[in-house]
């Protein structure tokens, strides 16, 4: 039986398969026959049989959706249909239930004219552009797919927020949470979905923040890491008298916080609030963070007692490492968090509850939680184009090396002095270098990171 032929896509399409999930313009570079091939061709390299299909509520989703269980059946697989959920729903569903493989169709955080398809195997184990995105993407681009299974999958259908809710609450104590006030921001994503099952069992109020499931996005873009898509949340949350805010990107897996004051908490922050709170039941545990985070995080997981490991950036490194090290707790400065007990997977609504367990036992606001903490000062991401990314990286290290820093490679360039230090790493997609610097107080943080955007930029 020969290979079953398509036409090979144009050189655009292959800018889809990303290092981590399939992503880009709908119809441009996505569309309902290209999801059609991914779901043949995800089912030929997996060789899985069973598998589960979330999405989120971007507009393209239902056809999108409907195509790739298409491909995902005529290749042989059964699939079960979750509909409308997060991303982290879609990760508890393959492990909670046994699933051989998952898809969720969203772009996460990008605008509504995007689409695409993060990919998991059994175990939520998701699939990075090493691990089967690549070879996926190489079958879909080239149309040399396998033939069609003798057998069509069938095709069903299961509601599991409810489930999902159930199992979020059993990794804290629902009985000792405080009626706290809490305005949070769902940005019309799947957040609006996620939060009211979850929050229906807990005794805070809720000050819901645009909870109406729709794609296009009316009121912003749910990126919560630009500054522009927070105001409406900063100022609820002060002009309401909340304790806390709380914004979800579009597909809810990831989740950033705002103080009372209406001050915005960095992913980092929030990475070493939870490890504080996972380790007084976990004494002793490893836990890992990516090297972008502030120095603060080893330092408050070292004086807890547990064992910091640091990490180049990026979940699928993060999650194998977190397996390898039994890690009951990973955190990175995007937003992003691990757990263990949920089979690695991200979960911004775990790391939620982590954080309101924590105000409840401590008995303080979250400002008050955070000030001994948050000592440092960070620039944040800064983006800089420049014509040959190699030869900049090296022109600033053989600077720094001659300055009596401390170079190490472990994910692009990081430098080290005792009260500053940075880190530049090249995107994976464009010719861009992605500055982050944190210094000891503000004065230096502003110098140090001038410095080395004129080095950057010359």
């Amino acid at each position: 039986m020969t290979n079953e032929q398509f036409e090979p896509l144009n050189p655009k399409g292959s800018t889809v398969f990303g290092a981590y999930d399939v992503r880009g313009l709908v119809p441009e570079e996505l569309n309902p026959d290209i999801a059609y091939r991914i779901g043949r061709a995800t089912t030929a390299f997996l060789g899985a049989t069973e598998f589960v299909v979330g999405r989120d509520m971007r507009v393209s989703g239902p056809a999108l959706s409907a195509a790739l269980i298409d491909g995902l059946r005529d290749q042989g697989a059964n699939v079960t249909d979750i509909g409308l959920v997060s991303t982290d729903t879609l990760y508890f569903a393959v492990g909670k239930y046994g699933y051989e493989a998952g898809v969720m169709i969203t772009a996460s955080h990008n605008p509504a004219a995007y689409n695409g398809f993060k990919i998991c195997r059994e175990e939520a184990r998701a699939l990075s552009k090493e691990t089967g995105i690549g070879e996926i993407g190489e079958l879909v681009i080239s149309g040399e797919l396998p033939p069609m299974a003798d057998r069509r999958g069938d095709l069903s259908e299961r509601d599991v927020l409810d489930a999902y809710a159930e199992y979020v609450l059993g990794m804290i104590d629902p009985s000792s949470i405080k009626p706290l006030k809490i305005a949070i921001d769902a940005g019309n994503g799947m957040a609006g979905a996620l939060v009211p099952p979850v929050f229906a069992h807990l005794p805070c109020e809720v000050v819901p923040l645009y909870f109406e499931l729709d794609g296009t996005f009316p009121n912003h873009v749910a990126n919560p890491i630009e500054p522009e898509n927070i105001r409406d949340l900063q100022r609820t949350v002060v002009e309401q008298g909340c304790d806390l805010g709380v914004a979800f990107d579009g597909d809810a897996d990831r989740m950033f916080l705002i103080d009372e004051h209406g001050a915005f908490v960095g992913g980092d922050m929030t990475t070493a609030m939870v490890a504080l709170e996972m380790l007084r039941k976990n004494p002793g545990s490893a836990i890992v963070y990516n090297l972008i985070c502030s120095r603060t995080v080893p330092e408050i997981i070292e004086e807890h007692g547990g064992r910091p490991i640091r990490t180049p950036v990026g979940h699928s490194i993060i999650k194998a490492l977190m397996r390898d090290e039994d890690a009951i707790f990973g955190g990175e400065h995007s937003g992003h968090f691990y757990f263990r007990d949920n089979w690695y997977a991200d979960s911004g609504l775990i790391a939620l509850l982590t954080v309101l367990q924590l105000i409840s036992d401590e008995d303080q606001s979250l400002s008050a939680i955070l000030e001994p903490i948050d000592s440092r000062f960070r620039s944040g991401e800064i983006n800089s184009e420049v014509a040959d990314v190699g030869a900049t990286v090296k022109r600033i290290e053989d600077h720094y090396a001659s300055h009596g820093g401390e170079l190490d490679d472990l994910d692009g360039l990081t430098v080290e002095f005792d009260d500053w230090w940075f880190n530049l790493r090249a995107s994976n997609t464009q010719p861009l270098l992605r500055l982050n610097v944190e210094a000891d107080d503000k004065a230096l943080l502003d110098r140090k990171t001038a410095e080395v955007l004129a080095m950057i930029r010359r």
